[in-house]
């Protein structure tokens, strides 16, 4: 019997960096023999200010062609270059409430969201990121302007443990560039250590101490090493000398590290501004 494909639920504000998004989309349902559900969300108030309501009819039925158009044209060439089925759907309403009503009636195993560009941490203008954190306990990935190539391998890194805990991770293994490498806070350590902890895996974990400087430490480590996939463990709890990786770490790695990043299922976390 065939195995079920996972379901990629891709929330889109159809800017620019919406085609790098997908393509990492495309990678990734590639790695995990998943299906992409492409949507989008249109506040009325973006298309209809005082008109009439003939006017506003037609300015309706004008955005309905316009998006679907704009849609098509970031969906098609994509479908047609990789061989892979997009499905796409759009709606008109309360941004975060038809993004409520859409993952409750579908149900996905994973959420992909493009990386925040602002300071103002607010994604399709409405502090999306934020949002879908604290609802959403499954696997989300926050896709960077740096693309995930599909059929390539990655060059992948963890923060926090691997473990049966982490969704898809020996599918993403399998298409993975070795060594692995593993990025973990400690609470005491007098200086980064660097070893081989799993032969059968070729693992190299990096440890680093917990202070101000840990994620900018981090960021250069992710460059050094050329990753381009960060997996973060959201939903490990507290041990005698591991911390967890709480909301603030959360923010600050969305903020600061360029790479794109798969966040386990688990805790969920209001990010607060």
């Amino acid at each position: 019997m065939k195995n079920k494909k996972s379901k990629i639920l891709v929330l889109s504000d159809l800017k620019e960096s919406t085609r790098n998004v997908l393509k990492s989309s495309v990678s990734l349902a590639k790695m995990v023999d998943g299906d992409i559900d492409f949507f989008h969300v249109i506040k009325p108030t973006d298309v209809v200010e005082k008109e009439s309501q003939l006017s506003a009819f037609r300015t309706i039925n004008e955005q309905h062609s316009a998006t679907k158009k704009d849609i098509q044209n970031f969906v098609n060439p994509l479908s047609e270059a990789y061989g892979i089925d997009i499905n796409y759907s759009y709606t008109f309403g309360n941004v975060k409430n038809e993004i409520r009503e859409h993952i409750a009636n579908n149900k996905p195993d994973i959420i992909v969201l493009g990386k925040r560009t602002s300071k103002t941490f607010k994604v399709m203008g409405d502090s999306i990121t934020q949002f879908v954190l604290k609802e959403y306990d499954g696997v989300i990935m926050i896709a960077s302007d740096n693309a995930l190539e599909p059929n390539k391998n990655l060059s992948l890194g963890f923060f926090n443990d691997i473990d049966e805990s982490f969704e898809f991770v020996e599918n993403l293994i399998k298409h993975t560039e070795a060594p692995v490498k593993s990025f973990k806070i400690r609470k005491k350590s007098d200086a980064l250590k660097e070893a081989n902890i799993s032969d059968d895996k070729k693992t190299i974990e990096f440890v680093f101490e917990k202070n101000d400087n840990t994620i900018m430490n981090l960021s250069n480590y992710l460059s050094k090493n050329n990753i381009n996939l960060l997996c973060i463990n959201r939903g490990k709890k507290k041990t005698a000398n591991k911390l967890s990786f709480m909301s603030s770490d959360i923010k600050e790695a969305i903020n600061k590290l360029d790479v794109s990043l798969l966040l386990s299922g688990g805790q969920n976390f209001s990010i607060q501004q």
